[in-house]
């Protein structure tokens, strides 16, 4: 498909231009945890979205060729963690490629299930995964919340232009 020639500086769709739209939307922050036979698994996710309230259900996005996928696609329970501004360094951490996610400087407790939950983040949510729909490159994983706390401190932290942000007055 080609752009209209009044459309003035559109491109045709690829990866670029989908980046490129997608930094100018700001999202909210999660991590998404699972234990794995070798031990926990980690990745920082911007694609989290509420997809049911009866029965409460959720969604995000995972690449399958990350270093978390092979454990998200065998486990039936993931752990849900919103990040507050306070968390920019952890979110980093559980983004950057070969990092220690869950090495020293990260505080976590085994929860539920087994699912790792990280400490001092302003929510978490342990759930069942239902569903995994292929998407390109990526999985779309849909999962039912069992339980979780919404009780944590912090106000929410956000993934904008490539960085992360705390949220403006």
């Amino acid at each position: 498909m080609t752009a209209p020639s009044d459309l003035g500086t559109a491109r045709p769709a690829s990866p670029d231009l989908l980046r490129s739209v997608f930094r100018r939307h700001a999202a909210g922050v999660a991590v998404i945890t699972a234990r794995g036979s070798r031990g926990p698994v980690g990745f920082t996710a911007t694609s989290l979205a509420s997809v049911s309230a009866e029965p409460p259900m959720l969604s995000f996005g995972v690449g399958t060729g990350g270093s978390s996928w092979p454990v998200i696609a065998a486990s039936d329970h993931v752990g849900v963690h919103v990040l507050g501004e306070h968390q920019r360094e952890l979110a980093a951490t559980f983004a950057r490629s070969g990092a220690d996610r869950f090495g020293p400087a990260t505080a976590w407790r085994d929860g539920p299930e087994g699912v790792p939950v990280l400490d001092d983040v302003p929510a978490w949510m342990v759930c069942k995964v239902v569903a995994r729909v292929p998407a390109g490159d990526h999985r779309i994983v849909v999962a039912e919340v069992l339980l979780g706390d919404a009780t944590g401190h912090g106000r929410p932290l956000l993934y904008h232009q490539g960085r992360f942000n705390g949220l403006r007055d």
